[in-house]
């Protein structure tokens, strides 16, 4: 599931009692084994990473680097690929690293880090403070659906906009998710078979050994909860002081899923709504009663009749949701949408939107390189200059929330049951209903995905993790974070916090404390306490 501890960057977008101290957390851990418990490899596990200074646009005190792993963990002699890796380098007394994911999935670790890096800066008072491009994001053999460019910065393919209610609709949409699947395939290269976050999971074991700690300082928002949570699952003996922020859930079906999702962002719509009409400038007048009637007619105006926009594309009104969807994450970005809506409204002008739907982020970094089959370069997502396809971000995302759910129901029952589905999908959302099933199509046509996620990531034996859930988070609800601490067992803290937006540790003063006193210091709040909401931010409406 979609995160942002940058209120700009990532708001697009993973028992005890007391307050316990644990600072040698990780000390009396094992050695790791040299070659991560699987013969064949040794060559990965005795890396070390060499940093050098990032591409041109980069803060100067950012560095890059690459590790090399194998495209699949069970034939590690059948190809490679280089995951780009960045970090800042520790200021204070250095104990090691923390690796941070910031969700998506497909949010790319190291511009990320470049572009919100001040957020993590406190951490550097004890670490190294790492990201990374996890396979098939950003420099890491990036995939891709052959999407141009116009019509990757509009949202992506594959939103059909059809009355899903309606059975020849339904299987036109079908249809049209098996072509983006073949489409996806043959532009992505061979890392695509092996792109779920099992396979990521043991990427971050072999970055871990290679930044040399012998247990993995972790801060995971929103997916990248799910990847810490399977790395725990996997590698519980090495899991070092571990944080997940924006719990996702382990256990509930896409179909589920979608309906919390929509539920939630209707909600932060409602929030934004009663916000905006209290500003004369509000597109949707200052009648609240009929805000919401006019949200609705012009994402159905712009699905009957997409407006043109500068690259020679078409923003339709679906493509509107998911971009009004990825703002609604922060409350520091109503103003923004705001004026974006404004722009289109008054003026035709789509970009406003589109940046909203990009999250913006534009930098220039370092690149980790494409699939190398046998030892000899192999295709890969980067195009013929170097750069990072414009649809990797939907590509990832895609691929990846596939290649981690086991449901694929057939053509017939999902034709039968899109009619009970859309009325429930609307019921729960007139604005996100329609975008958000979908969502649950998009994994037509690709193979079963793992049921790991679902049937092994459970009662970890592992060192005290911290899992911090927001009450009012439009993304991934509080009850995911109580559920997944639940089922994860005893190892599991649980901070509640009593704020909005998607996840705590760029929006709460109270959350970033306790995060960071957790990684620096091992003190771990009292399961079950929690975060006062901080006083609400200046938006300027």
């Amino acid at each position: 599931m979609p995160v942002k501890p940058s209120t700009r960057s990532l708001a697009r977008r993973c028992a005890c009692s007391g307050a316990v101290t644990l600072a040698l957390l990780g000390a009396c851990l094992p050695a790791a084994a040299a070659d991560g418990g699987q013969p064949g490899l040794d060559r990965f596990y005795r890396q070390k990473v060499t940093w050098s200074a990032c591409e041109a646009g980069a803060p100067k005190d950012l560095q890059c680097g690459k590790v090399t792993v194998p495209v699949d963990y069970a034939r590690p002699g059948a190809g490679t690929l280089d995951l780009a890796l960045a970090r800042y380098r520790a200021t204070g007394r250095r104990q090691g690293s923390v690796v941070l994911n910031f969700g998506g999935p497909g949010a790319p670790g190291v511009s990320e880090l470049a572009l919100s890096g001040k957020q993590f800066m406190d951490l550097t008072d004890g670490y190294d403070v790492v990201s990374f491009d996890q396979r098939g994001v950003g420099r890491s053999s990036p995939v891709s659906c052959g999407v141009d460019a116009g019509d990757a910065q509009e949202g992506g393919s594959g939103d059909a906009v059809a009355d899903l209610g309606d059975a020849r609709a339904a299987r036109k949409a079908l249809a049209e998710w098996k072509r983006v699947s073949a489409e996806c395939a043959r532009h992505s290269g061979p890392v695509l078979p092996h792109i779920g976050t099992v396979d990521a999971a043991r990427d971050l074991d072999v970055i871990r050994q290679a930044l040399g700690d012998r247990g993995l300082n972790y801060l995971g928002f929103s997916y990248g909860t799910r990847l810490g949570a399977v790395y725990a699952a996997e590698f519980p003996g090495k899991v070092g002081r571990m944080a997940l922020d924006g719990v996702d859930t382990l256990t509930e079906s896409s179909q589920q899923q979608g309906l919390v999702a929509a539920q939630g962002q209707q909600t932060a719509l409602d929030d934004f709504l009663d916000w905006c009409v209290r500003d004369i400038a509000c597109p949707f007048g200052q009648d609240r009663r009929r805000a919401g009637d006019q949200v609705v007619q012009l994402v159905r105006s712009l699905d009957e009749n997409p407006v043109p926009t500068g690259l020679g594309g078409r923003l339709t009104g679906q493509q509107l949701v998911g971009a009004v969807g990825q703002a609604l994450y922060s409350k520091a970005l109503w103003p923004s949408l705001e004026r974006a809506v404004a722009s289109l409204v008054q003026d035709g002008d789509t970009r406003p939107v589109q940046s909203l739907a990009s999250g913006g982020i534009a930098l220039p970094v370092a690149r980790g390189g494409p699939v190398r089959t046998a030892g000899k370069a192999s295709g890969g997502g980067l195009t013929d200059n170097g750069a990072v396809p414009l649809d990797n971000l939907p590509a990832a995302m895609m691929a990846i929330n596939c290649a981690d759910d086991p449901d694929r129901p057939d053509a017939e029952r999902l034709v039968r049951d899109l009619g009970r589905l859309s009325a429930e999908y609307t019921q729960v959302s007139p604005v996100f209903g329609r975008y958000r099933l979908n969502e649950l199509l998009m994994c037509y046509g690709r193979p079963r995905g793992t049921d790991f996620v679902r049937e092994r990531v459970k009662d970890v034996d592992t060192a005290k993790m911290l899992l911090v859930g927001t009450r009012g988070d439009p993304a991934t609800p509080y009850r995911w974070t109580v559920e997944t601490a639940r089922r994860l067992g005893s190892s599991a803290v649980v901070l509640d916090n009593r704020g909005e937006g998607h996840t705590g540790y760029g929006s709460s003063r109270c959350v970033h404390r306790k995060v960071d006193d957790f990684l620096l210091y091992g003190s771990l709040p009292a399961d079950g306490s929690s975060c006062p909401a901080d006083r609400e931010p200046d938006t300027g409406g």
